[in-house]
């Protein structure tokens, strides 16, 4: 994209106010904290600076400007995020005289959408007769199935591949589609055969990738597509693109595309699940830009429980407060509501478990409160949970249950809860402070990716760079002093690279270096400068070549940057 029409841009944009959208900011001194979106943390250490209009965590380490801030939060593509700002502050986004990575993702987008067509049209095919039968077993309505778009890959090598050809689609196009697998001996074939096929839509109505099911007994049971330029299965959500507009006022979590489905044609179009995986955090953050409630309705088996205690967490970071459902006389959702009916569920809902109670329930299923032994058991673990519940009121009313339970006094519970809490605050202090009195620490970058080899050089290769990016009129000073190849750590010497080039704007190093390098720079850029600026550059650019000397190192060799990517090939 147009490098003036980015400066023009980012310099419109108040990146304090797009984030205080998504996150609740207290200004202290020039920079404005909260809880990171992106981790689960209890003390802010998520900073924003309106001045150099960018963000930086120092809990996990992202950082970036608007559009990488939009990007994360709404799981969009550079360009995508990019419009959605110009369109906020009233630019029109000039067209690129390369569109053609636009036009790969559009025919990509093509591709699907016509696929998902012709798996719904196979339904009509004799050969779609155990799909059909499947479809009337469960009791879906014609409506829900075209609603939802469901399908049926056919038993065969190739039906789908001739028909995507036939309408002008490659094969290259298929495999990078996902729709496709190659073989060994080189020839490719339909991922998907003889299965009821669910279109997996994101939230802009586009289809973006496949679940199939078989319909006998063979494995996998469900297969879903990998990811692809347009689809990450641990950034969207199944029925999302429905349930956003629902009036119900919360979301309710289900664990597959059928219980999704059949709690939709209920009249409950709350329901969304995750892609053949535990909820992510990212699901989790994705859920609440749409509510601040969701009720669990996993299954009650041990995975089911162990499941849902995990979403409790990952939500508790997202700020969503968490129900869990539970039912009695049936294995899942689909199967109460025929028995009971949609209103003897509504009331079910509106039953839910709160998180704290449904977690204090499934310990206390764990043991025999008529043992003395085990009921020490029961209070040790009860304690450990209800001590990481931040709320004084909240850990004092399910004390109380827990020592009812057990048969001891609610002051006992406390004191243990108390103890708990006093164990737990002193062993996080000690981890921070292990973590900040360790300089090699301090050095480390959190992304694994870019871990420095010689920390002690990437310190004060840090120092340089840092007075460089907020102080660029010291650059020719340290073109005498220093050049890429002193440079111990590869992503450093990139950054140096591009400050030597002129690019100092967090507008320019947004788009020419990678997002986790470019996390680096956001770091920096949040640094104090020392007084004596140029005193510091000679003394950081001392102790480089003096590491150097020690090490016996011969510099980045080979382009910094490449180097980065063949260590995240690697990965």
């Amino acid at each position: 994209m147009d490098q003036r029409f980015l400066d023009d841009l980012f310099a419109r944009v108040d990146i304090v106010s797009l984030v205080s959208k998504y996150v609740h900011l207290t200004k202290k001194g020039g920079n404005h904290f909260g809880l990171c979106p992106f981790h689960n943390e209890k003390t802010p250490s998520f900073s924003v600076n309106g001045e150099k209009q960018i963000f930086h965590c120092f809990g996990c380490g992202v950082g970036g400007g608007a559009v990488q801030f939009l990007m994360k939060m709404e799981n969009l593509e550079f360009r995508d995020a990019v419009a959605q700002l110009a369109e906020s502050v009233g630019m029109e986004v000039p067209v690129d005289g390369n569109p053609g990575e636009s036009r790969r993702r559009d025919r990509l987008y093509d591709l699907m959408r016509e696929a998902a067509r012709h798996f719904h049209a196979n339904l009509k095919r004799p050969e779609a007769a155990a799909a059909v039968e499947y479809i009337r077993r469960r009791a879906l309505q014609p409506q829900t199935v075209t609603r939802f778009g469901l399908g049926y890959s056919m038993d065969s090598w190739d039906d789908l591949s001739r028909a995507m050809k036939a309408k002008g689609y490659t094969e290259e196009e298929l495999l990078f589609a996902g729709l496709t697998v190659r073989g060994k001996n080189n020839s490719a074939y339909d991922r998907f055969r003889g299965r009821l096929m669910f279109p997996i839509i994101d939230v802009r109505g586009r289809v973006i990738a496949f679940g199939g099911r078989v319909l006998d007994d063979s494995l996998p049971k469900y297969l879903n597509s990998p990811d692809t330029p347009i689809f990450n299965k641990t950034q969207n959500l199944f029925g999302l693109n429905y349930a956003k507009k629902s009036k119900h006022g919360k979301l309710i979590l289900a664990e597959g595309y059928m219980d999704v489905i059949s709690l939709h044609q209920a009249g409950f179009d709350c329901a969304v699940a995750s892609l053949g995986t535990s909820l992510t955090a990212e699901q989790a953050r994705i859920i609440s830009r749409y509510t601040d409630r969701c009720v669990i309705s996993y299954d009650a088996d041990e995975a089911g429980q162990k499941a849902a205690q995990r979403a409790i967490q990952i939500f508790g970071g997202a700020g969503v407060t968490v129900q869990v459902l539970r039912i009695s006389g049936a294995k899942d959702p689909d199967e109460f509501i025929k028995k009971n009916g949609p209103e003897a569920f509504d009331e079910l809902l509106s039953r839910s478990e709160g998180q704290t109670e449904y977690r204090l329930r499934v310990i206390r299923q764990k043991y025999d409160l008529s043992q003395d032994d085990q009921r020490v058991a029961f209070l040790r673990e009860a304690s450990a949970m209800l001590a990481g519940i931040p709320n004084a009121v909240e850990r004092d009313v399910f004390a109380g249950r827990a020592a009812e339970a057990a048969g001891v006094s609610r002051e006992a519970v406390l004191i243990e809860v108390e103890k708990r809490r006093r164990a737990d605050q002193k062993k996080e202090r000690a981890e921070r402070h292990r973590a900040d009195v360790s300089p090699v620490n301090r050095a480390q970058p959190r992304e694994r990716e870019l871990r420095y080899r010689d920390a002690a050089s990437a310190m004060a290769e840090e120092g340089v760079l840092s007075l460089l990016l907020q102080r660029p009129e010291h650059i020719e000073e340290a073109k005498k002093l220093l050049s890429p190849e002193d440079f111990s750590a590869p992503p450093l010497a990139e950054i140096y690279r591009r400050v030597l080039e002129g690019q100092t704007e967090t507008s320019q190093l947004s788009v020419s270096l990678a997002p986790e390098v470019f996390s680096l720079c956001t770091k920096l850029l949040m640094r104090e400068l020392p007084v004596d600026e140029l005193r510091a550059l000679r003394d950081c650019a001392g102790r480089i070549r003096t590491e150097r000397l020690k090490t016996g190192a011969e510099g980045t060799e080979e382009d910094p940057l490449l180097a980065f990517r063949k260590i995240k090939a690697n990965k």
